[in-house]
């Protein structure tokens, strides 16, 4: 049996069966490939990078080559019941266009980011004195596509600064859920955003 990444687990759990789905910054296409096979959604992604484009098409999978910082215009009002933004928000130049965007289009959204505040983290810049590398940060500074580094209160605090609502989060470390202290203790988040 295949290994399946923990905040693909959690994001299948959350996502309904059959529904329509927008992962923006899809990747490689796997977490999209997983969606439509497991939970047989109508699945569309959208992914800037030319290799990883060709990836999912070779998968069958409908994405299109588009930069999500620059909107979702073509894209009507509710259009799509989930739009995911998993391991992808800390990327994009313009994280508020983005997530009004998504809100604009999903009836729900589903952002999974990176813990830059995880103690192994912490430790790494406390001990070493260096920018961390981490099994959920796996760059160096030189190469990283991080463009944002946030933590996991910083994403609370960015979304109730701006009054959008968190429906429910999930948080882990490796393969494991964590329930305590997830600023310190997780090295992923996962948020479920609704109007």
């Amino acid at each position: 049996m295949i290994s399946i990444r923990p905040d693909y687990k959690a994001i299948l759990e959350l996502v309904t069966p059959g529904s329509s789905v927008l992962d923006l910054g899809c990747g490689n296409g796997d977490l999209l490939t997983l969606l439509v096979s497991e939970k047989k959604v109508r699945g569309q992604g959208i992914e800037i990078d030319d290799k990883a484009l060709f990836e999912c098409v070779a998968k069958g999978l409908n994405v299109f080559h588009d930069d999500i910082d620059t909107g979702l215009a073509e894209y009507g009002d509710k259009s799509f019941d989930f739009v995911i933004i998993n391991q992808t928000f800390q990327q994009v130049k313009r994280p508020d266009v983005v997530m009004r965007e998504a809100m604009r289009v999903g009836r729900k959204v589903i952002i999974g980011i990176p813990n830059f505040a995880h103690i192994k983290a912490r430790f790494q810049m406390f001990s070493g004195g260096r920018a961390p590398v981490t099994q959920a940060l796996p760059f160096e500074w030189h190469d990283t596509p991080n463009l944002h580094f946030l933590s996991i209160l910083d994403f609370i605090e960015y979304c109730s600064k701006r009054t959008i609502r968190i429906e429910d989060s999930y948080f882990f470390w490796k393969s494991r859920r964590v329930w305590i202290f997830p600023n310190l203790f997780a090295d992923t988040g996962i948020f479920v955003i609704a109007e």
